[in-house]
């Protein structure tokens, strides 16, 4: 991770709290049958942000190492899980996690592998991980082509926020780096169902929470303050707006050289 993406996020943390989508109650017990993840694994979930994830490995009962660079979402997760004694909170990234060698039994990274550096990442779980060396990488994806709302969404965003694009091409180059974390045996990929049920407020309370959406007074703010407004009044259900997700997971065996 480099300096700029880390701090990317710093000045959005109250809506990406509050705004972000969860993942599926069945992503756990997915990876209890695929990996046969335990309550009694340690884990270090890697760009941990607010914990959105890690709080589901937490719930199950697993130790869980949250390793998150930025500061303001840090604190925001330590706040969040606070409650939790198998939770620590570190300042680290993913190419240097400050943990242990061969301290967890599992790597995970939610909405984050594609800000990593995959060769030096690839170093360093494969320090961190003991044996077998499961990594688990999970995103909610809009899925564009299957919806209005998501159509529309899309264009807004490709038309009013200058740095929509830069964030796509980094989100497809993830796939290369998983092909260096992984190597040649590869990865499995799995899918579920997702969703979030917005008012209004919290339409624009999930736009403001991702990066590329400009803030007040920068470029675009306003033009997608207008047209988000359109989108949620020609699409909202008693004042609901329905926006989908599909989750998908990336599961395989950190590549391992001497």
């Amino acid at each position: 991770m480099n300096d700029q993406s880390t701090e990317r996020f710093t000045n959005r943390v109250e809506n990406y709290v509050r705004y972000r989508p969860n993942y599926p109650d069945s992503l756990v017990p997915l990876l209890e049958r695929e990996i046969g993840l335990t309550p009694a694994w340690e884990i270090a979930d890697v760009g941990s942000g607010p914990g959105n994830l890690t709080r589901q490995f937490l719930a199950f009962g697993a130790t869980v190492f949250a390793i998150e660079p930025n500061q303001a979402m840090r604190e925001a997760g330590e706040v969040l899980m606070n409650g939790y004694g198998s939770f620590t909170s570190i300042a680290g990234t993913a190419e240097a996690t400050t943990l242990t060698h061969a301290s967890v039994d599992l790597v995970t990274a939610g909405q984050a592998f594609h800000w990593f550096e995959p060769e030096s990442t690839r170093i360093e779980f494969q320090r961190i991980l003991r044996g077998p060396g499961w990594v688990v990488l999970v995103w909610n994806r809009r899925m564009e082509g299957t919806s209005q709302v998501l159509d529309e969404h899309h264009e807004m965003l490709q038309q009013y926020s200058p740095d929509y694009g830069k964030v796509a091409v980094s989100d497809k180059g993830s796939h290369q780096g998983m092909g260096i974390l992984f190597g040649e045996a590869g990865y499995r990929e799995f899918s579920l169902r997702n969703e979030q049920l917005l008012d209004e407020d919290a339409y624009w309370g999930r736009l403001l929470s991702s990066s590329y959406v400009p803030l007040l007074g920068q470029p675009g703010h306003d033009e997608i303050r207008r047209r988000s407004l359109e989108i949620f009044e020609a699409h909202a259900d008693d004042g609901i707006l329905r926006f989908p997700y599909e989750t998908q997971i990336f599961v395989g065996k950190v590549l391992t050289q001497d």
